[in-house]
């Protein structure tokens, strides 16, 4: 087959064969008489129906309500029908209606995002002043659904075009363009700490930033137009990191006692009854899957079927009292062992042949592995044994080569493994990837043009790529085993709705992994509950909370606030009094609250400002202590001081600290930084010390406060680069991080800084607000303060605004002026150490960032008008 002639491809490992995989002879039923996993309901829907066996599976019916734009745009996305499950759970009591909440539950993949839209969609277009919230745990989701969400409202307008009367209970509403379309707006990582609703019709949250919205809408009193809240992936709540917060912010809507329609929905969820009790709303379950699952386990270069308990134990009883005697039978098929070195581990051999096998039939694997570096050894291992890039069709290869062009012209370059392995067919998916990086990957795999995903088994919730086969690399995430749910999540993503016929899933086992993967394998899954109890500090902040917000200030209404907890319904009511009394009394030794003699309760100025800022009250004290003690000597004569500032202090203890580096950098910091390791109480000693195999204690809290100095400190250095216009995978390779952990690191101290900044003025402390303020600019930027201007340009963010600097386009205005063909030479520069393709793809490439150029000199025209307006307006 011809070779795509625009891609010049790196010297890669030399090809493998995979083992092949053969089937055995079933008896007593053991292939033939499979049925079908958990996760279907064939039995009660044999087919699906059509509208026209029922008419109420259309979007369209009256009973619905929606408009035909909305109705065109779903159909236009795919969905033309829906399923006899979303129709019998939107026909649930009240909840068309808006007048009951929901609780349910449906499989991954099995459409329940679809009734939440549906219901949250009707609140927004019945009421135009009427705004929704939808919380995802995840910035990937929150950012994939933001762009699903305004395709499906794209066109629509709240008002009634055709000029009639609305219907009963429908406000008529006026015709100003701006207020008719439907907002929808992300919230996440480095976005706006105080939004307000203004800036949204629909805002998609991660579970920190929509209760920061509600806590805002509380205290302003706007929160009378919130008409819906969806909560997604709600089993998620018992999560003590950051789930419980889902319970704060659920536990003010239901004490607000106001017309707002809670939607709560997940994948892997038990006592659904105990939510329904405490949403006080209509519960439904369903197991039905529109793609049925076959489910095996590859054990000892075997696949067994799992798709009933009795299948499998039969297998794995007969596997453990007499491997000797065991018969072939019992397997559905038999992958062959390797001559090759690299695939003498049994379960590596199996993962590769059966990703071998999917693509060579045809179809995507998606490959969780237990690591990123597993990821990456599994995927080049894979591109090994497939066919090589010049064995695909042209029109394959030249998307695979346009994949590569386009990794290749990010601001991180092309990582050398991607490159090797994207030419036939396979790529890699984990945090270690740019947003940009694993956006890309994971477009192409969906597009088919990469046929093997192998993604880290975290990011199974995290991500939406459904494929033909599911490969588990044994049942790992690092070194523990991951839970009944998280494997649910994995499974969940076998079966591409409109694609494949049926999904499979492989989980691949050690032998001496064997019953603690069975266990798994069958394990019911846990019953959510409240972590309000199991931590007094997620009570104290939800205390703290509804004290500063003014939700309840009295002990009366703090009584009745825990009573509408999740919390209430699983512990005894003097458990609770107990716990609420001792956090009250915390929170006011601490400073957070005061009481009167009427035992009324108000939050202090730190206890607003703690409040304000999103932060745990127990970082809250470390904060306050750290920036006390700066008001008394800010260093402003360099820039590492605010940095140190800007930089989080939750998550610090996933933080790798090569202090060889650290040792590195110290030795270089001038004057200014100097002082601040200094005022910071770092010790230069302990550096050394550290450089040669010392232990950074944190048993103490003076100890873990002086650990989070360093952690700190060292996470401020890579700020310092990344404002000084060092690119990303450069900091990452200096600092020895993965490149997405230090894009993460920029994206997360944008939001910290804006906390910080409202920190500082809720204390009253304006000058170190406005220094802080001042410098947050350049945070956002990633670029030295001549470049803020140009950094608002859309796509020119840090190198490329230089680039622009140096070539005398030194304002807007001078882009704004530019014609899209002045502003090409430029961004070739910027793209990094891009290899010269031939004349065909060169002619390509120039094409593609002539679009970009012309998009830039757009975005430069509407800032200049602004600038133009705001100095008219001054004059």
């Amino acid at each position: 087959m011809p070779t795509h002639p625009g891609l010049k491809l790196s010297r890669a490992a030399p090809p493998l064969a995979a083992s092949a995989i053969q089937a055995l002879p079933a008896t007593n039923g053991t292939a033939a008489g499979q049925l079908p996993s958990e996760y279907t309901q064939r039995r009660e829907f044999p087919s699906t129906p059509t509208v026209f066996d029922d008419p109420l599976l259309s979007l369209s019916h009256p009973v619905y309500g929606l408009p035909g734009r909305l109705v065109d745009n779903f159909a236009t996305l795919g969905i033309k029908t829906i399923y006899p499950w979303q129709k019998q759970c939107l026909l649930g009591p009240g909840l068309l209606q808006g007048e009951k909440n929901l609780v349910y539950f449906a499989p991954t993949g099995g459409g329940k995002s679809l009734v939440a839209d549906v219901l949250m969609l009707k609140r927004v277009l019945e009421d135009r002043d009427a705004k929704a919230i939808l919380v995802l745990p995840f910035v990937a989701l929150v950012q994939e659904k933001v762009r699903w969400l305004r395709n499906v409202v794209g066109g629509i307008s709240r008002q009634n075009d055709l000029g009639q009367q609305p219907p009963e209970g429908q406000r008529l509403w006026a015709a100003r363009a701006d207020k008719d379309t439907i907002r929808v707006v992300g919230f996440y990582g480095g976005s706006k700490i105080r939004a307000t609703w203004v800036d949204f019709d629909i805002a998609v949250c991660t579970t920190e930033k929509a209760n920061s919205l509600v806590n805002t809408a509380i205290e302003d009193c706007s929160v009378t137009r919130l008409k819906s809240v969806v909560l997604d992936e709600v089993h998620m709540i018992d999560d003590g990191h950051r789930g419980y917060i889902l319970e704060l912010m659920a536990t003010k809507l239901l004490c607000l006692e106001q017309d707002v329609q809670i939607v709560a929905m997940s994948a892997t969820l038990t006592n659904i009854n105990l939510l329904k009790e405490w949403l006080r709303g209509h519960s439904y379950e369903t197991h039905y899957r529109p793609i049925p699952i076959d489910e095996h386990l590859v054990y000892n270069g075997k696949i067994y079927p799992a798709s009933t308990t009795t299948s499998l134990l039969k297998a794995i009883t007969q596997v453990n009292t007499n491997p000797a005697t065991q018969s072939c039978a019992q397997a559905l098929r038999t992958i062959n062992t390797s001559s090759h070195n690299e695939f003498k581990d049994p379960v590596l051999n199996a993962v590769v042949a059966l990703a071998n096998e999917t693509v060579r039939a045809g179809y995507g694997a998606l490959v969780f592995s237990s690591s990123r570096g597993g990821c990456e050894s599994d995927a080049l291992l894979i591109s090994r044994v497939l066919p090589a890039f010049q064995d695909a069709p042209l029109a394959t290869q030249e998307k695979r080569a346009d994949l590569l062009g386009n990794l290749r012209s990010l601001s991180t370059g092309l990582d050398p493994k991607l490159e090797q392995t994207i030419p036939v067919g396979v790529a890699f998916h984990h945090a270690g990837l740019t947003t940009e990086e694993r956006e890309l990957i994971a477009n192409a795999y969906d597009a088919g043009v990469l046929k093997v995903c192998v993604a880290t088994c975290s990011l199974a919730a995290g991500i939406n790529l459904p494929a033909r086969r599911v490969i588990l690399h044994n049942a790992r995430m690092g070194r523990d085993l991951v839970g009944p749910a998280m494997l649910r999540q994995m499974r969940g993503r076998a079966g591409r709705k409109g694609k494949d016929e049926v999904g499979e899933t492989y989980l691949c086992c050690r032998q001496n992994d064997l019953e603690d993967v069975v266990d798994l394998m069958h394990a019911d899954l846990p019953q959510i509950e409240s972590c309000l109890i199991s931590d007094r500090r997620r009570l104290q902040r939800a205390l703290l909370e509804i004290i500063a917000i003014r939700l309840a200030t009295s002990r009366e209404a703090l009584d009745d606030y825990a009573s509408k907890t999740m919390l209430a319904y699983t512990t005894e009511s003097d458990a609770i009094q107990q716990n609420l009394e001792e956090s009250l009394e915390e929170l006011r030794k601490v400073g957070f609250i005061e009481v009167d003699n009427h035992y009324n309760y108000q939050a202090t100025k730190l206890g607003k400002a703690i409040v304000t800022s999103s932060l745990d009250p127990e970082d809250g004290i470390f904060i306050h202590n750290e920036l006390r003690k700066a008001l008394q000597a800010f260093v402003l004569d360099g820039e590492m001081h605010v940095l140190y500032n800007f930089t989080p202090v939750h998550d610090l203890g996933s933080v790798g600290i090569n202090w060889r580096v650290f040792w590195n950098e110290m030795q270089q910091l001038d004057e200014s930084g100097l002082r601040v390791m200094t005022f910071l109480g770092l010790n230069p000693a302990l550096v050394n010390k550290m450089l040669h195999g010392g232990t950074l204690k944190e048993n103490t809290p003076e100890e873990k406060d002086t650990a989070r100095r360093y952690y700190r400190f060292y996470l401020a250095l890579q700020l310092r680069d990344l404002c000084n216009e060092l690119p990303i995978h450069r900091v990452a390779q200096k600092y020895d991080m993965p490149r997405g952990s230090v894009q993460t690191l920029g994206q997360t101290c944008e939001g910290f800084a804006a906390g910080m900044i409202k920190f500082c003025e809720a204390m009253d402390w304006g000058a170190m607000a406005s220094a802080l303020d001042h410098f947050s600019d350049r945070l956002k930027a990633g670029a030295r303060s001549d470049l803020l201007a140009l950094a608002k340009i859309t796509f020119v963010k840090s190198r490329t605004a230089r680039i622009f600097w140096d070539n005398g386009f030194k304002s807007v205005a001078a882009v704004a002026n530019a014609d899209p063909n002045e502003l090409l030479p430029v961004l070739l520069q910027s793209q990094p150490n891009k290899a010269r393709l031939e004349a065909k793809d060169e002619q390509k490439y120039r094409e593609k960032l002539l679009a970009k150029a012309k998009i830039i000199a757009d975005s430069a025209n509407r800032l200049w008008q602004i600038e133009m307006r705001q100095d008219f307006e001054e004059e």
